[in-house]
């Protein structure tokens, strides 16, 4: 999946061969541009709606897949097959971003009470600093997403995502380097990539080390209750940092900030096959054929609007 100033493109491969792609424009929201435009905001603000839309996508995906499972077996009649298909359109229209959204935000819940309980339950009672205790927190929450991450992965489904997961990052470099999105070029660069998300969820946690330091705590409830209080700020400051670091990538010393979500990206990103990074190939360039499509558009009506205005 790639999303463009104005589109958001993913591709899939039929089991025929066919590379089909779905298509959403992205809907113009005054308060929600107002809002990505208020630093600490526009992070969460940023992070809900790839949620939505990504779930939107995978929807998508799966709705391909599963049509397909069942036109192989023949258990379904092809108007059955069109029914069902529309119902899960409309399942997708009015319920699927709502979902991503929630679980995202349960994941994090989880994620950021479990650590914390753990931490408290098993150190509190030997290590008195609250530094110190912070840091344990924090290594407690960095292993517990790494074994989530590759036990996740070791599933042949996960897998495949992870690998077109790389594929979209060759596909990146490849088109910032200015070079023909080919195979060959493509498969050329690195699975890793600077903007990844993955560099958001590490240095969320390095961030909430920081953030959690500066407020104490009397038992365990009080702790799990602080940090999920500061969820949003802790998402906020991470966002805000990711942008620095992506600014600052290209200075020699300052480079080297961005690694932690590097690290993490070898374990979300797989190298793909060349068939993969030609459903990626597709998918970028048809959402930079639908961005350009969209500024022409506007373009033109520009035009139109500074002649009548004469």
């Amino acid at each position: 999946m790639f999303g463009g100033r104005y589109s958001q493109v993913t591709a899939i491969r039929r089991k025929d061969g066919r590379i089909e792609t779905y298509e959403v424009f992205k809907k113009q929201s005054p308060s929600l541009d107002f809002l990505k435009k208020i630093p600490m905001i526009r992070g969460i603000v940023s992070l809900i709606e790839a949620s939505a839309s990504g779930a939107k996508h995978l929807q998508f995906a799966s709705e391909k897949f599963e049509l397909e499972e069942d036109e192989d077996e023949n258990e379904v009649s092809s108007s059955q097959a069109e029914a069902e298909q529309k119902e899960s359109k409309l399942v997708m229209i009015f319920g699927v971003a709502v979902v991503g959204v929630l679980s995202l935000l349960f994941g994090k819940i989880i994620f950021t009470a479990l650590p914390a309980f753990l931490a408290s339950v098993l150190f509190d009672r030997y290590v008195e600093n609250l530094i110190l205790q912070n840091l344990i927190e924090g290594a407690i929450k960095t292993a517990l997403l790494l074994t989530y991450l590759w036990m996740i992965s070791q599933a042949p489904l996960i897998k495949r995502v992870f690998q077109y997961h790389g594929a979209e990052h060759k596909v990146i470099s490849t088109y910032e380097l200015g070079q023909e999105l080919t195979v060959k070029n493509v498969q050329k660069q690195s699975t890793l990539h600077y903007r990844c998300g993955s560099s958001f969820i590490i240095l969320s946690i390095i961030v909430g080390v920081i953030v959690y330091s500066f407020f104490s705590y009397d038992n365990v409830w009080d702790r799990i209750l602080t940090r999920l209080l500061l969820i949003p700020v802790v998402l906020g400051l991470s966002y805000e940092l990711l942008r620095a670091t992506n600014a600052v990538r290209d200075i020699p010393v300052l480079t080297y900030l961005g690694y932690p979500g590097l690290w993490l990206q070898k374990l979300t990103t797989r190298e793909p096959t060349d068939e993969q990074v030609e459903v990626a190939i597709a998918a970028f360039k048809r959402m930079l054929e639908l961005d350009a499509r969209v500024e022409g558009e506007m373009a033109s009506r520009q035009a139109t609007f500074a002649h009548s205005s004469l």
